[in-house]
């Protein structure tokens, strides 16, 4: 177990109780020189800021029209975001490249260990500090410029100390590292293996010695006999009307709204925003309680956003026009027709047949209306629901077991690195053996899955 030094003092960092009794207190401005030169992307390549460092700028990311006036980052280098909403999203910079005016760029001295600061400066209580020297209106607005962020003090031990905790950190979280990507892969083949038992099950029943015929359907292949062929426009209407329902309703009534990010792709609804009936009756997707909703546009329908609507709050509800909604008849159960939804063969079939341009591409509604499958009787249908119910529970306990232990980790890599860039803790004895894997993707975790350019947005070892 880490021990504390045997000694500390005050220190002038208000954003520390105290440091080691050998350590200096420094104001970032005598440990960097800000770097401000403005140049074009055209001639340094575009790079995008995030908890996962500094990397090249990717595909999706939002373009802006202002490339000829971005600050000049060069290799070694430290770039972090100036504003709340991005917090987190700095790192020491392994490219030559230029980002948008609203990150602050600091190039280190000479007499400091780059890596250590890009662990002090991606360390939980910096982050704090950094953005309570800034201002703004709200805090998703606040901005801390280099004028406030330059008389922050940061502690500083000696260059080989600073080298000893860098070797450290890099051993320690390279072991965190593989840890959670271990786990992750454990979630990445359960996801595969719960997509399989929902095909299976779908596809073919409950009952593996039913009598067999062929289908007719030449991805599918043979069925249970006694199951019918269909197409989904004969077991349920596309995007029904909710006239009727809206009778029962005044317009200052309050409905339940899900913009896409309410939407998951294993099922669940997020029902907290709600808005009253005048301000979405008109331009939004309509539904009714117990209908299906499938997102039509790449990448959601992809990854299987979508929903079956049985435990909406109110009995109608409007939503992202990136919706096609599937009203059950009397020959299907809705949460039946939600799982028909999640077969993987529906997915791939509809990705093959989107239209629109790159990012913008849409599943027509047509091909969910002639999408085949053999469909048992309703009591069937409930029996196999049944049994997927069970079968899923387990999935769903993995899980939620596997994620937590990912959350246990990926908390004390954060409170690791906190603790030992601020002196909390002594690693100057501590041996560092031969080791194999990447601390970096442990030091900021992943990369920002909406990324933008934001223009002027108890105590655990690892052995």
């Amino acid at each position: 177990m880490l021990k504390p030094y045997p000694k500390y003092k005050e220190t002038p960092a208000l954003w520390l109780n105290s440091i080691p009794n050998h350590w200096e207190s420094h104001k970032i401005r005598e440990l960097f020189v800000e770097r401000s030169e403005k140049v074009s992307d055209k001639d340094y390549s575009p790079l995008s800021v995030s908890k996962a460092g500094v990397v090249p700028q990717i595909a999706t990311v939002a373009k802006t029209n202002n490339g000829d006036n971005r600050k000049l980052v060069i290799k070694g280098d430290f770039v972090i975001n100036s504003r709340s909403d991005r917090r987190g999203s700095s790192g020491i910079s392994n490219y030559d490249g230029s980002v948008s005016l609203i990150n602050i760029v600091l190039k280190p001295r000479s007499f400091v260990n780059g890596r250590y600061m890009h662990y002090l400066l991606k360390s939980h209580y910096f982050i704090e500090e950094f953005y309570r020297n800034g201002r703004g209106i709200v805090a998703d607005l606040w901005t801390t410029r280099y004028t406030e962020m330059k008389s922050i003090y940061l502690p500083v031990p000696s260059i080989e100390e600073q080298d000893q905790i860098v070797r450290f950190l890099d051993w320690k979280l390279a072991k965190i590292n593989k840890l959670i990507q271990a786990k992750k892969k454990q979630i990445a083949l359960l996801t595969e293996y719960r997509k399989a038992t929902i095909d299976n099950v779908i596809m073919y029943g409950i009952n593996p010695h039913a009598n067999r015929k062929e289908s007719g359907v030449i991805w599918l292949g043979e069925i249970p006999s006694h199951w019918s062929v269909m197409k989904l426009k004969r077991i349920c209407r596309i995007n029904a009307s909710i006239t009727s329902q809206l009778e029962k309703y005044s317009l200052e009534d309050y409905v339940v709204f899900l913009p896409m990010e309410n939407i998951s792709s294993d099922g669940k609804i997020d029902c907290c925003e709600k808005r009253k009936l005048k301000d979405v009756r008109n331009g939004f997707s309509s539904f009714a309680k117990n209908d299906v909703i499938v997102a039509k546009i790449t990448p959601c329908f992809e990854n299987g956003k979508g929903a079956c609507l049985d435990t909406l709050e109110t009995n109608i509800g409007f939503g992202t026009t990136e919706l096609i909604v599937l009203r059950a008849n009397e020959k299907v159960l809705p949460r039946y027709l939600y799982m028909i939804t999640q077969l993987q063969q529906f997915r791939i079939e509809g990705a093959n047949v989107m239209t629109g341009s790159a990012g913008q591409k849409r599943v027509p509604s047509s091909f969910i209306s002639n999408f085949e499958l053999g469909i048992p009787s309703i009591a069937e249908q409930s029996e196999i629901l049944e049994y997927l119910d069970n079968r899923l529970a387990k999935f769903d306990k993995l899980y939620e077991t596997l994620n937590r232990e990912i959350e246990l980790l990926t908390e004390y890599r954060i409170r690791l690195i906190s603790d030992v860039v601020t002196g909390k803790v002594d690693v100057r004895d501590i041996e560092i053996p031969e080791y194999e894997g990447d601390s970096d993707e442990t030091i900021d975790g992943e990369i920002d899955d909406n990324i933008v350019l934001e223009e002027e947005g108890g105590e655990m070892e690892v052995e």
